[in-house]
């Protein structure tokens, strides 16, 4: 459209095709180089880059090669659902940007590729996330690394912050938490030791769990959430930034809410742009319409922080999907867009119900064949 040649919708998707998987891939990394490049101070949490890392997954056409390749979930019968990936993301936090994304089959657990993000982390930097990925593997080849975590506590960790409790003995279950008490930093924060345990991950081999560190000190905290609306009451996190004077729980706890812009980030990526059901029907098509999401993604966060720097307000504040309009039909192609500024909303929350009515028709529970024979089953006794 740009290039005002006229070509036919089947030669511009034999174009699409032709394009390889590697150059889209480089084209949103080099999206990412500059925030993480030039990132200014003033961007960072106590001088540290934040970086937040989550799971999610996309729907797309019932064919036989994504069915292979993708699958679906178990609780879906053979013929009546659909092929679903998995998406593992990093987001860097400053400016909302998606540095990579990996896609895998759907019944994969986070933790299986979150070593291949890794290689994107520096010395220094700080990745917050949820507890799907607090283990010790995880924790300690990041603290190998040099880069500092905030996650929340797994639900089978047990945590007590009674100073001198005993821990439960190697290969042994008595209820007791497997770390070692060290230091009581506050009423719920502590100073433990988390010990390398004895089975090796599934995501890992032996010789890597061999090479992780006998143990790791971690700080645990707990604070309570009184936010009307939240379900949460209280949110256990284990943490490598162990100075409490350094850095505060009451400012470790902030910086772990701040993990929620990844959901916000992710809603942006599949409900406003459309990721979250795909129309390609091959594994390399679905792949190049997740990265071109992605693109787009971020050249909408793109529009959003030049906006936001020339109307003095948080980037947060600025219109998404305003900035989207902007970015199909700018008004103006040199000056930094106006655009609508959203007004302040902390703490917002919202009832978990729909407003438009789903369709009464009922769900697929069989295979479409075996849905049409019944359907001719009583023309042929008339």
């Amino acid at each position: 459209r740009l290039s005002g040649k006229r070509f036919t919708p089947a030669a511009y998707c034999q174009a699409r095709k032709r394009v390889p998987l590697a150059v889209l891939r480089r084209l949103l990394h080099e999206t990412g180089v500059p925030l993480r490049a030039a990132a200014r101070c003033d961007s960072r949490w106590h001088g540290h880059r934040t970086w937040l890392i989550d799971g999610s997954s996309c729907s797309m056409p019932d064919t036989p090669a994504l069915q292979q390749h993708f699958g679906q979930p178990s609780g879906q019968k053979k013929g009546c659902g659909f092929p679903v990936a998995h998406l593992l993301v990093l987001f860097e936090a400053a400016r909302g940007r998606l540095l990579d994304v990996l896609v895998s089959r759907g019944r994969i657990h986070d933790l299986s590729r979150v070593a291949e993000l890794h290689r994107w982390l520096a010395p220094g930097d700080v990745l917050v996330a949820d507890r799907g990925f607090c283990s010790y593997a995880h924790l300690a080849q990041l603290w190998q690394q040099g880069v500092l975590v905030l996650f929340r506590m797994h639900q089978r960790q047990l945590v007590d912050f009674r100073p001198q409790r005993p821990a439960a003995e190697p290969g042994q279950e008595q209820g007791r938490p497997r770390s070692t008490w060290l230091v009581r930093c506050g009423g719920h924060d502590q100073l433990v030791e988390w010990h390398r345990p004895q089975t090796v991950s599934r995501t890992m081999t032996p010789a890597q769990h061999a090479a992780l560190p006998p143990y790791v000190v971690v700080r645990e905290l707990r604070y309570r959430v009184n936010t009307p609306g939240f379900r949460v009451r209280s949110v256990t996190l284990a943490t490598t930034l162990l100075n409490p004077e350094t850095y505060p729980a009451a400012e470790v706890a902030e910086l772990y809410r701040q993990r929620w812009q990844v959901e916000t980030n992710l809603r942006h990526l599949k409900q406003t742009l459309g990721l979250n059901v795909l129309k390609s029907e091959t594994v390399a098509g679905v792949e190049k319409e997740i990265l071109v999401f992605a693109l787009v993604y971020n050249l909408v966060q793109s529009v959003r922080a030049g906006a936001a720097a020339a109307q003095g307000v948080l980037r947060e504040r600025i219109s998404f999907v305003d900035a989207l309009r902007h970015l199909r039909w700018p008004l103006v192609a040199t000056a930094p867009p106006d655009l609508w500024v959203n007004p302040p909303r902390p703490g917002r929350y919202e009832p978990r119900v729909r407003k438009r009515r789903p369709s009464e028709y009922s769900l697929m529970t069989q295979p479409r064949a075996k849905l049409r024979q019944a359907l001719r089953r009583p023309k042929d006794a008339a």
